[in-house]
This record gives C-alpha cells, sequence and structure tokens, in this order.
C-alpha cells in the first residue's frame, strides 16, 4: 500500500470521526434536553446501531458518491488531488462548523468537495451532473446527490410537523401518566435514528476509498472492500461516542423549550427520512434532517415559541455549505498539485 493511500484511509477515518462527532450531538440533543435519557445512555445507543447498520444495508449510497466524478481515465496524480482535496474541504468545514456550535452537513461538504476538486483536476466534462438522466425522469450523479441533501432537509419540516400535529390530536386527553410510555419509546425511536444514521453517513467515507483505489491503480472498478467498511463504520462510530456539546446545547436547548413528546416525534421523523432516502440511495445530511423535523415539530405545536433567528443562522450556513466546499476543494485541489508539480 503506497505512502498516499495510507495517508488517504487515515483522512478518511479523521472524516468520519468528524462526522459522528457532528451527527451524534444531533441525535441525541432532544433526548438529552427532553431529560428523557442520560447522555451516555442516548450516545452508548447510537453509537451501537451506528456500527450495526453498515454491514447489514447494501452500498447503494457509496456507489452514487463513489461514481458521480469520474476518475477513471484519469492521472494517478489527477485521481489522487481530488480525493485528498475532497476531504480537506470536508473536514475544515466540519470543524469550522462544529466550534461555531451549528449543525452543518458533513455530506455537504464531502459533495462539495468532490465537485470543486473535480473541476480543478479534471474538469467540469468528467462530473456526472446528472443533467441528461432528467430527461427520462431519473436521478443520477450530482443531481442525484443534490436531490437528496436538499430535499430532505424540506421533506424532514414536513414529516415533523405532521407527527407532532398527529401525536397532539392522539393524547390530548391523556395526562401526565403517559409520560413513561414517551420515555420508553425514546430507547427504540433513538436506535432506529442511529441505525439509519450509520447506514446512509458511513458509506460517505466508503466511497472515497473506493474512489482512492482506483485512482492509485489499487483496483480496475470502483468497489469497497471489507477492510473499508469495518474502518469507515468504527470511524463514524467513535465520533459518536464522543459527541459534540456545542451542536447539542443548540439543538437542545436554543431553538423552543423541548419535552419527551417532541423527542419522540423529532427522532422519528428524521429517522423515516433517512431510511427512505439509503433505500434509494440517495445521501442525506443527518444534521439537516434532525435539525428541519425539529423545527417542524416546534411549528406544528406553538411556533411563536420557535427561536426562528437561530434557526435562520443554522439554514443560512447549510446555504453557503456546498458552495462553500466547492472553493475550498477548488483550492486545496489546486494548492495540491502545485506542491506535487
Amino acid at each position: 500500500m503506497s505512502v498516499t493511500l495510507i495517508v488517504v484511509v487515515i483522512a478518511v477515518a479523521v472524516y468520519d470521526f468528524t462526522n459522528g462527532f457532528h451527527d451524534a450531538a444531533d441525535m441525541v440533543a432532544t433526548a438529552i434536553a427532553s431529560r428523557a435519557m442520560r447522555p451516555a445512555i442516548a450516545i452508548a445507543i447510537v453509537s451501537v446501531f451506528t456500527l450495526i447498520a453498515p454491514f447489514t444495508i447494501g452500498l447503494a449510497v457509496a456507489d452514487t458518491i463513489g461514481t458521480f466524478v469520474d476518475i477513471s481515465t484519469a492521472s494517478g496524480l489527477a485521481g489522487e488531488s481530488v480525493v485528498i482535496a475532497a476531504l480537506l474541504a470536508a473536514i475544515s468545514y466540519n470543524l469550522v462548523t462544529w466550534f461555531l456550535g451549528y449543525p452543518s452537513s458533513s455530506s455537504n461538504s464531502l459533495a462539495g468537495g468532490l465537485v470543486g476538486a473535480g473541476i480543478q483536476a479534471v474538469g467540469s466534462g468528467h462530473i456526472n451532473w446528472g443533467v441528461a438522466a432528467l430527461q427520462n425522469w431519473e436521478l443520477q450523479g450530482v443531481m442525484k446527490v443534490l436531490a437528496g441533501l436538499l430535499l430532505s432537509p424540506l421533506f424532514g419540516f414536513i414529516i415533523g410537523y405532521l407527527i407532532m400535529k398527529i401525536f397532539i390530536r392522539a393524547f390530548r386527553h391523556f395526562t401526565h401518566n403517559i409520560s413513561p410510555l414517551f420515555v420508553f419509546s425514546q430507547y427504540l425511536s433513538v436506535a432506529w435514528l442511529g441505525f439509519s444514521h450509520g447506514a446512509n453517513d458511513a458509506q460517505k467515507g466508503m466511497a472515497i476509498i473506493g474512489m482512492i483505489l482506483l485512482a492509485s491503480g489499487a483496483t480496475d472498478t470502483f468497489l469497497i472492500p471489507d477492510w473499508a467498511v469495518l474502518l469507515c463504520a468504527s470511524a463514524i462510530t467513535l465520533g459518536t461516542m464522543f459527541g459534540g456539546w456545542r451542536i447539542i446545547r443548540t439543538l437542545g436547548f436554543g431553538l423552543y423549550r423541548l419535552r419527551t413528546i417532541h423527542a419522540v416525534a423529532n427522532q422519528l421523523g428524521s429517522a423515516v427520512i433517512n431510511s427512505i432516502a439509503t433505500s434509494v440511495g440517495a445521501p442525506t445530511s443527518t444534521s439537516q434532517v434532525v435539525t428541519a423535523t425539529l423545527l417542524g415539530n416546534g411549528a406544528a405545536e406553538k411556533p411563536e415559541h420557535v427561536k426562528w433567528r437561530t434557526a435562520a443562522g443554522i439554514v443560512t450556513g447549510w446555504w453557503l455549505n456546498l458552495p462553500a466546499s466547492i472553493l475550498l476543494g477548488w483550492v486545496y485541489c489546486f494548492l495540491y498539485l502545485e506542491l506535487r508539480s
């Protein structure tokens, strides 16, 4: 195994760690803020099911991410630069938004980094934009990625709103004696959310390893070896175990006063969106889905209690995510090629 390949594999592990670090905070924030679960228990459940998922679900998401920039005909240096620059762009954006305490999309960061680096290293003609496929009502390449990443928050908000409305109507005549049921259901919904997270998010790092193996000539076609599945699942689980209290404070305590009913509605809605997207091979951002679903929960009950200014700051970060990552990917790729030439 070459030095470059080893460096990229390590970088993928770092990326997956920051991804899990980000998303763990999103997944457990509502359970912790509602005081339904202890932080250690919530993170442990999410970590276990995040680890299990990649071994039981197919690799459709990895295939989508790993094949929309064609590096099979590029030189080894150009292919390497795309992968390394995309990873650096994603890790950089993850760390900045973590420091600011904002939930961001690791998926958007990686996708944007791949596009920016791909344009710089191999040209836009080697990127599967997926525009032609739209004429046949098919989603492919970049368009499939964008659809999953941009539409999932919208559907998350809608699903969150509807689930909360159903809960309010279904349980309006019940007293606080039903609260133990919601507390128990937290364990099931957190587990499902952790499983859906591992099934979708862990595959993005696997796609990068598949790409660098192809670029380095270690493989003739894009494929994901078993050790890559194990590495990415373990790294994202390790990041999940550590969590991120800055983001937990923003989501759990910064948008509105959460109760157990909000936490259950949020986790169920988020898990549904992630599971549907994974089944069709569309990457999602767990951070965006959880946040959008939470806003839908709040809007369904008491919209005036939601701190929409804080929400606007989070959403602004989402809109900046892709263009910023594309620019970072382009810059990192340019610098890498200059240093290696």
